[in-house]
């Protein structure tokens, strides 16, 4: 288990040092030229009751996001079938809730992981809370992976959310581990939180067993309307260092390069990827922010000298 002084020891190395580091561990674990891409569809928009400083689809501010109901079966297997024909590997499928609730919804969210699974894809999917049971029919349908991200530190957590713990958080990570589920678990940077805040996220998913198979790292999007909506910019070093350091520390785990890349220039992209990050999300819009078009993410892959 990575403790915070070690973190600490691997993120303050010299930068040429860290990332010759990084690169060594990557290309011990993973083959560098391979860089998942992953498909991430709203299911269920808006009018989420928690209070995440940080998120568009809370009912709790006004951010112009129109609550939508679940989509039906049909349409997911249109987006599905499209983002397989654009190169995913991995269909991600997000509904703004608190906590998954049995019933006919929780029922077309299973039929919907079966689906994705039928295309030959992976599945993930992010719901909110969950039971053991859930979880457990979840697996049973066929779900490769749940994403629920701690977010930040537990120090700073209760700055952005209140309406649910760090505790509930983890809870549900350990009952989607006990389903036999993969856990997809990261953190947003750029929530005025500090250097120690994201190493000590970074200590919290070591000390999950097993350590997460996906870490997303997200950059802050400011929405207009959340608390939020002033937050600086997140630190290009800065990011690249925490890339760096959890490819150090979690060896075989998939790095997402996650929201934020639209405001990333092309260099930073692709330091990133030198520095451990070994999947994107690409689509036009993640849940329900900006992101770079699949043509200009084709370009950047081409450039790199990647199949794009």
């Amino acid at each position: 288990m990575k403790t915070l002084a070690e973190l600490r020891a691997v993120y303050d190395l010299p930068l040429p040092e860290l990332l010759f580091r990084a690169l060594q561990v990557h290309r011990a674990h993973h083959d560098p030229a391979d860089v998942q891409r992953c498909a991430l569809l709203s299911i269920k928009t808006g009018g989420c009751p928690e209070d995440c400083g940080y998120c568009a689809q809370s009912a709790r501010y006004k951010t112009g996001v129109k609550a939508e109901p679940l989509m039906g079966i049909d349409e997911v297997r249109e987006r599905a079938e499209r983002a397989r024909a654009l190169g995913a590997t991995r269909f991600c499928m997000g509904a703004a809730w608190r906590e998954v609730k049995d019933g006919p919804q929780f029922e077309s969210v299973l039929e919907m992981v079966r689906l994705v699974r039928g295309l030959g894809m992976e599945a993930c999917v992010t719901l909110g809370m969950l039971t053991e049971e859930q979880a457990h029919r979840l697996a049973e349908a066929g779900l490769t992976a749940y994403n629920h991200n701690l977010d930040t530190s537990r120090r700073h957590y209760e700055n952005i959310v209140t309406t649910r713990t760090y505790d509930d958080r983890l809870d549900t990570l350990r009952a989607v581990q006990r389903a036999g589920i993969s856990v997809c678990c990261g953190a947003i940077l750029g929530m005025e939180e500090t250097e120690e805040d994201r190493l000590s996220l970074l200590a919290e998913l070591a000390a999950l067993d097993p350590p997460p198979e996906s870490i997303p790292i997200n950059c802050l999007m400011p929405i207009p309307g959340t608390p939020l909506e002033n937050a600086a910019a997140v630190d290009s070093i800065e990011l690249v260092r925490l890339i760096a350091t959890a490819r150090v520390s979690f060896p075989a785990a998939r790095v997402r390069l996650s929201a934020g890349r639209d405001r990333m220039s092309r260099e930073l992209q692709v330091l990133c990827f030198l520095a451990g990050a070994n999947s994107i999300f690409f689509g036009e819009k993640l849940l329900t922010a900006p992101n770079p078009s699949a043509s200009d993410d084709a370009a950047l892959f081409r450039a790199m000298g990647l199949s794009g």
